[in-house]
């Protein structure tokens, strides 16, 4: 027996010195695509008037680094044809717009220039019903002692709206998505629910509601359903390829990656009592 005991040992030590080694795996590196940040969210309360949209590259899986773009010519064109700039912060590959004129049901179009290429998507800015309260339930989860927070809204009478809920939490990194549709609550008194069941006195809570499009609505089901799980949230890197609306109409092949959104938003903040 004692033969046996001092073979595993043996085995045991090989395999963990075995692990010490780094093993980099030589990944095909594709050509890198522009990656496009563009929700554009109109506030309940402010003027809208302040923008910006992001723009940076794919890069390789061992890098650190995310390629800022620099030197793009970006613009938002409405259907008056009255066109916003976007304007660089030096070496930023941020590009934002201090004139952004928003409203209900307009109908917008981002153009992006960059390299040869010309980028382009339409969107329509969609209304969000007023946050009106948020509960907390300490009885909530599986297990009847989570502490549960609902924020409460009433859905508007006679038309589908489609909306993505955040809730922002003050001690996690992690934040939560999900997107709904009023199908079975139209017109009705609704809410949104937190997903996290490490809540507790005196932590934070960040909620806001977007009323979004149905195209909208349909990417982001997508995309939580395929990078949510990742604890990252949707707007983190997916580990798959998740096609936008915006179209490359120089190139078709050389799609970017995001999504040209414009939502009205409401905000609220609470502290877990």
């Amino acid at each position: 027996m004692k033969k046996i005991n001092i073979l595993l040992i043996l085995i045991v030590v090989f395999v963990v010195n075995g692990c010490e080694d780094v093993v980099n795996i030589d990944l095909q590196t594709d050509s890198p695509k522009l990656v496009i940040e563009a929700s554009i969210n109109w506030y309940k309360g402010t003027t809208g008037k302040e923008q910006k949209i992001k723009l940076t590259t794919t890069t390789n899986y061992y890098s650190d680094i995310i390629p800022k773009v620099s030197g793009a010519i970006v613009s938002i064109k409405n259907s008056s044809n009255t066109t916003f700039l976007f304007t660089e912060i030096a070496n930023t590959g941020v590009y934002t717009c201090s004139n952004f004129i928003a409203v209900i049901n307009e109908s917008y179009t981002l153009t992006i220039i960059n390299a040869g290429d010309t980028y382009t998507a339409v969107e329509t800015l969609k209304s969000v019903a007023p946050i009106s309260e948020i509960i907390q339930n300490n009885e909530g989860g599986f297990t009847g002692k989570d502490i549960e927070i609902k924020t409460y809204f009433t859905d508007p009478v006679n038309e589908t709206n489609y909306y993505l809920y955040n809730y922002h939490y003050s001690n996690q990194v992690k934040q939560n998505y999900y997107a709904d549709e009023d199908t079975f609550f139209q017109g009705n008194k609704f809410f949104s629910i937190s997903q996290s069941d490490d809540l507790k006195t005196s932590d934070e809570i960040t909620v806001t509601h977007y009323g979004i499009s149905k195209s909208y609505y349909n990417y982001m089901n997508v995309l939580i359903s395929i990078a949510g799980s990742s604890g990252g949230g949707p707007f983190q890197s997916p580990p798959a390829t998740v096609r936008g609306n915006i179209i490359n109409t120089t190139n078709p092949d050389n799609y970017p990656l995001g999504y040209f959104s414009i939502s009205e938003a409401d905000s609220a903040k609470y502290i877990i009592k």
